[in-house]
């Protein structure tokens, strides 16, 4: 009796064992359909250069008014860890770049009160603007099926959607961004 419990058990740890790689493998895959920018759903772009929305300030701000140069739209919030932490490299980045014709908007998907107490603590010279809740639908419409922070939609010239990433930017994305758009 031995004998032959040793081989089924060994053969139920293998099933067991192969059962575990295939559930990882589908849930990494399913992470990462889910993680990947997806396409832009249709006019998204076309209605996003018609929005408008407010600055921390109470000022309004038109998107068409970043038509025309390439374009780095960086959503954020203030609650978002790995937001907070792009934010310096980003100001970096805009202050190296602006004279070269590179745009960076960031919109907040914030509480306004929050957001204006958080640039008072790390002020940015790149333009911002509030999105409240409505942005995390933008970002949608745009790509961002998860609808998670960061989300970064890098423009070309003409308007149209060059790139996008979700998670955190590095330098070498943006890097790759500039050669792209030179």
């Amino acid at each position: 009796m031995t004998e032959r419990s040793e081989p089924s058990s060994l053969l139920r740890r293998h099933g067991l064992l192969a059962a575990g790689v295939m559930a990882a493998a589908a849930g990494a895959g399913l992470a990462w359909w889910r993680l990947k920018p997806h396409e832009a759903l249709p006019d998204a772009v076309q209605s996003l250069w018609a929005r408008q929305f407010q600055t921390p300030a109470g000022e309004s701000l038109s998107l068409s008014a970043f038509r025309g140069k390439p374009l780095l739209l960086n959503f954020w919030a203030t609650w978002c860890p790995p937001c907070v932490e792009e934010l310096p490299m980003i100001e970096a980045f805009w202050r190296e770049h602006a004279g070269k014709g590179l745009q960076v908007l960031g919109l907040a998907i914030d509480q306004p009160s929050a957001v204006r107490r958080f640039l008072e603590r790390q002020p940015l010279t790149f333009p911002v603007a509030l999105a409240g809740l409505d942005g995390t639908e933008l970002s949608k419409s745009l790509g961002n099926a998860s609808g998670s922070l960061p989300f970064s939609v890098f423009f070309s010239a003409d308007g149209r959607i060059f790139n996008k990433k979700l998670g955190q930017l590095t330098r070498e994305d943006l890097l790759a961004w500039v050669s792209a758009a030179s």
